[in-house]
């Protein structure tokens, strides 16, 4: 029996009484019924290395949903605590969640320390105390927990976690969550937040005022001008991991790395207008996106070839 819907009983307690195969199933449906995109791209992978990735996912979704959709501020705090004790008690081999049980025999699998998974848990509380961001290097340093401990982990599913790709990889996450910032001003605005560093905002004159009247003004578009080019640098810097990586993750992550600079590409070509609806991809983006990275595989095998 699973439960897959999102309040926090739910997320904490589900009704699980099965083993190791049946966690691993409740994982990959608990992935395929939240993220569109995630069983399109885990059918790329090697059959061996999918439920891992179902594993990890669940552990982040949780997570994600915990701190989001609890509606307060301490109850999504006490949600995390909860589960940050499931993650001591998995790498015990003392846990009984789905999720965690599933997720010890990754970590074992892979040999995955702690760490990535306290960092995630760790930005995710910070959402519920730090609603606005002075600077970008405040922003980074959110981004350095709640983004790149999930590259972090899949070089580990990779069996490739060295330099410089840990650096590459850290470049390409950054990306991706400056990318969503952008993308998702409006929705963080209605939950609160600003992820904009206020120096950026208050060098043109771009007040919370403008923000409650979510205007799109000459002062927004060259802020959001600025992060947009500010993210694409990040890809930019993070693809040489692409050709570094082992063959079986390469096209992976070089869909994600061109889905996030797509979504870069769809906010210029609106205007930077995230106030009249979130922007999206649509499917000749989604072509385009296939094309792109596809290229970059040829180009990884051609080099070396040479």
């Amino acid at each position: 029996m699973f439960i897959l819907t999102s309040p926090t009983s739910s997320i904490l307690e589900p009704d699980f009484s099965g083993g190791v195969a049946e966690a691993s199933a409740y994982c990959r449906r608990l992935a395929e019924s939240h993220y569109e995109n995630f069983t399109v791209v885990s059918w790329l992978l090697p059959k061996p290395l999918r439920p891992h990735f179902h594993h990890v996912y669940a552990y982040c979704r949780g997570a994600d949903d915990l701190a989001d959709e609890s509606g307060q501020s301490a109850t999504a705090r006490a949600g995390l605590d909860a589960w940050e004790a499931e993650l001591h008690a998995c790498y015990e081999g003392k846990s009984r969640h789905p999720v965690f049980l599933a997720l010890a025999e990754t970590v074992r699998e892979f040999q995955i320390p702690r760490e990535p998974f306290l960092d995630l848990l760790s930005a995710f509380r910070q959402d519920q105390e730090v609603v606005r961001y002075a600077t970008r290097e405040a922003v980074l340093d959110y981004c350095r927990r709640s983004a790149d401990p999930v590259g972090r982990i899949v070089l580990y599913l990779g069996r490739c976690q060295r330099a410089p790709l840990t650096n590459w990889s850290d470049k390409i996450c950054t990306g991706l969550q400056l990318a969503n910032f952008c993308q998702d001003v409006a929705e963080d605005w209605d939950r609160g937040r600003i992820y904009l560093p206020q120096t950026t905002l208050d060098q043109v004159g771009y007040t919370e005022e403008y923000f409650a009247r979510r205007e799109c003004n000459a002062a927004f578009r060259k802020v959001m001008a600025q992060e947009v080019a500010y993210a694409d640098s990040f890809f930019q810097a993070g693809l040489p991991l692409i050709s570094a990586l082992p063959k079986s993750l390469r096209l992976d992550v070089a869909l994600c790395l061109e889905g996030g600079r797509a979504i870069l590409d769809t906010l210029r070509r609106r205007s930077y207008d995230v106030w009249h609806g979130r922007p999206k991809l649509n499917k000749w983006d989604r072509v385009k996106i296939a094309g792109r990275a596809a290229r970059h595989v040829f180009r990884a095998r051609r080099s070396e070839r040479e």
